[in-house]
């Protein structure tokens, strides 16, 4: 039996087929093209970096040292989509980074007005360009007034055109102590007043005396209530020759404050009315130091009878003896 049963044993016979090498496939294709994605991706990046801004480098940079920061603070989910990123933001030319809108608005609108104010300024300046020689044209023209012009100084001043009239020896503006207009001033004035009608400035006169004080010295009638008197009653002349009133800013008497010949305080060119035909920045520098009117209801002006006190034309108060007029 045993015999019988190592005959009927299975006999297991393995046979290995041996076949020709396979194909290679395409794996060479996959690997070429993974190096030219790598090589296409180092060129991009160096031109990047060629084309990139310092600002744009420094921003690039500091979102790398601080991701986290730069994560809390851009995707905090208040749709601000500015970039906390030094050069980063809508205009990645900044180097100081993205600039809120409202403060890129302000910017221009500070920009724009600054422009706009040089503008009128430049416009103003050649306005008052024109007038000046308009003005010399209607002296050159009226062979009275020509007579007179080596008494009439035209210039450019910070507030605007400057006529200046000044005395000479024999063809004094006002008789010595005086502040009646000469008649042959009076026609230069009304003339003048004719032609400052052209513009719209506002205007300011002053009148100057020589350093020559009076008798009865600063106490009593001195060169300031004269060289007042005389600047007013060069506005008058100027409102007879057509100039409107509304015009006239400041009327002035200034003495021997401002002497056109120091080395001569007492010489005749000090002695002089100046109008002033204003430029804008002078007009305003003028009206803001003007003080608010006082109400009617304050302490101030019921102590005052409701009213401030009106001082006479001419820029003095009532004198109590008449004034002895030696110059």
């Amino acid at each position: 039996m045993a015999g019988d049963a190592k005959k009927l044993q299975p006999i297991i016979v393995k046979k290995v087929k041996k076949g020709g090498h396979a194909a290679h496939g395409g794996a060479w294709k996959i690997a070429y093209a993974d190096f030219v994605t790598a090589m296409m991706a180092f060129f991009l990046l160096m031109w990047l970096l060629g084309s990139t801004t310092e600002g744009d480098k420094k921003g690039i940079a500091e979102f790398f040292q601080s991701p986290l920061r730069v994560a809390m603070l851009g995707g905090s989910g208040s749709g601000d989509s500015s970039s906390v990123v030094r050069g980063g933001g809508k205009d990645l030319t900044r180097e100081t980074g993205q600039v809120k809108e409202g403060e890129s608005e302000a910017r221009k609108s500070s920009y724009t007005l600054r422009a706009l104010k040089e503008e009128q300024r430049k416009a103003e300046r050649a306005r008052l360009e024109q007038l000046k020689t308009k003005v010399e044209e209607v002296l050159a023209e009226n062979p009275k007034l020509a007579a007179l012009g080596g008494q009439i100084r035209l210039d450019m001043t910070k507030e605007g055109l400057r006529i200046q009239i000044v005395d000479e020896g024999n063809r004094p503006m006002f008789d010595s102590g005086s502040a009646v207009v000469k008649p042959y001033m009076r026609e230069l004035l009304r003339e003048l007043g004719s032609v400052l009608t052209e513009v719209p400035n506002r205007l300011t006169v002053e009148g100057h005396t020589d350093a020559q004080p009076f008798p009865g010295g600063d106490k009593g009638y001195s060169n300031w209530e004269l060289s007042a008197d005389r600047a007013n009653a060069s506005r008058r002349e100027l409102v007879a020759g057509g100039l409107s009133e509304a015009r006239m800013l400041r009327v002035q008497g200034l003495a021997a404050s401002k002497l056109l010949d120091a080395k001569d305080p007492n010489g005749a060119l000090n002695r002089r009315i100046s109008i002033i035909v204003m430029n804008r920045d002078a007009e305003d520098a003028v009206l803001k130091n003007l003080p608010d009117e006082p109400d009617a209801d304050t302490p101030a002006a019921a102590a005052a009878g409701g009213a401030p006190t009106e001082v006479p034309r001419g820029g003095k108060m009532p004198q109590t003896q008449p004034p002895a007029p030696t110059r």
